[in-house]
């Protein structure tokens, strides 16, 4: 299935650093509520261990985890690579861990944004070197056109442009998360930032 979306105005009123809202409040929890259907049928049976990648898809996490028909645990890692900028350094670092085991459980890796696969290749080989019975990825935002490494990814919520998107969870420097669309980044906003890395 196709979740392929165009670039929109919504007549909501937006943040003024933003130049267009991508995805309405709306339509993030009416897909997000079919992520949960999908998940429930396909890992019926054994409880669902999700592991939410901090700290962008917390939204994202809290929202999924109550759509989904099935016991679930909950546990959250967080990983750097971005720092205060627009671009992926490519560097991957814990920064926080797993609090529990991951051996032998179902695990749901759930990420806000798949864009170079860096990250989340990173995180799935980590979570196959602790043993998990399987793993499965379930992203809020899939950007295809971004992507350096291949990777599979089992449940996405839409596929966007490459543009740089903000809102529900995802940010610019920290700024934005509390936004409950996903809209488009003014580019005057994260070119200065690019400017002062250079």
């Amino acid at each position: 299935r196709d979740h392929r979306v165009g670039i929109e105005t919504s007549p909501v009123e937006m943040h003024p650093d933003l130049e267009s809202v991508l995805l309405p409040a709306d339509v993030i929890q009416h897909r997000i509520r079919q992520l949960g259907e999908e998940i429930s049928e396909d890992l019926s049976g054994d409880p669902i261990h999700l592991v939410g990648v901090l700290r962008g898809a917390l939204p994202f996490l809290a929202d999924l985890m109550r759509a989904i028909r099935a016991p679930v645990t909950m546990d959250l890692i967080s990983v750097g690579s971005y720092g205060a900028g627009a671009r992926s350094t490519g560097v991957v670092r814990i920064v926080k861990d797993l609090e529990d085991s991951i051996e032998g459980r179902t695990v749901l890796l759930v990420e806000d944004i798949v864009d170079t696969g860096l990250t989340l290749a990173y995180l799935r080989d980590l979570l196959a070197d602790r043993h998990a019975a399987e793993i499965r990825i379930c992203t809020f935002l899939d950007k295809p056109d971004a992507r350096v490494r291949p990777i599979h990814l089992d449940y996405v919520g839409f596929t966007v442009p490459n543009r740089f998107v903000v809102g529900f969870g995802l940010d610019y420097a920290q700024r934005y998360r509390e936004l409950p669309y996903v809209g488009i980044l003014r580019p005057e906003i994260y070119t200065a930032g690019h400017r002062a890395e250079a």
